[in-house]
């Protein structure tokens, strides 16, 4: 399986997909409470785009968002040209292919095209190489979010 597209997520039938692979990575491997995965970000909003990545067979393999303009101000220091990344996971069939690099592609791209300058996210910290393999540099302390280390990351566009 190494057939798949990447793309912004369009309707309610898109978003559903984001949030079954969303509740397959956090809330059953993770453990992270269901409660605290979904947020108001999560509804049609007009500062958040939601990426998608489906298989050939129409699985989806993945899924990421992007937050700006006032969604992201809590999150990237009130920085109006900051967008900020968050809710990447890809399944584990799909683990080791490219898409969690082509999500994150997809998702600097929509921020270029809303004029942002820079991507922050705050990755796991297990993570931290794959996003710094991306060109993203961590800065400030390690934190906890639903009980899960991370760190705070930034990629100027």
């Amino acid at each position: 399986m190494s057939s798949y597209v990447v793309r912004v997520a369009a309707g309610p039938a898109d978003r559903e997909a984001c949030f079954a692979v969303r509740k397959e990575v956090f809330v059953v491997e993770q453990r992270v409470p269901a409660e605290i995965e979904y947020d108001a970000f999560d509804a049609e909003h007009a500062d958040t785009v939601h990426v998608l990545a489906v298989g050939a067979d129409g699985q989806p393999l993945g899924t990421g968002r992007l937050l700006y303009g006032e969604a992201a101000a809590d999150r990237t220091g009130g920085d109006p040209a900051v967008g900020s990344l968050g809710r990447l996971a890809v399944s584990k069939t799909a683990r080791g292919l490219g898409v969690g690099v082509a999500m994150v592609r997809a998702i600097e791209e929509a921020a270029r095209e809303r004029g942002l300058a820079a991507v922050d996210l705050h990755a796991q910290t297990h993570a931290l190489g794959f996003y710094e393999r991306l060109g993203y540099v961590a800065y400030g302390a390690e934190f906890l979010d639903a009980g899960i280390g991370h760190t705070a990351m930034r990629r100027a566009l």
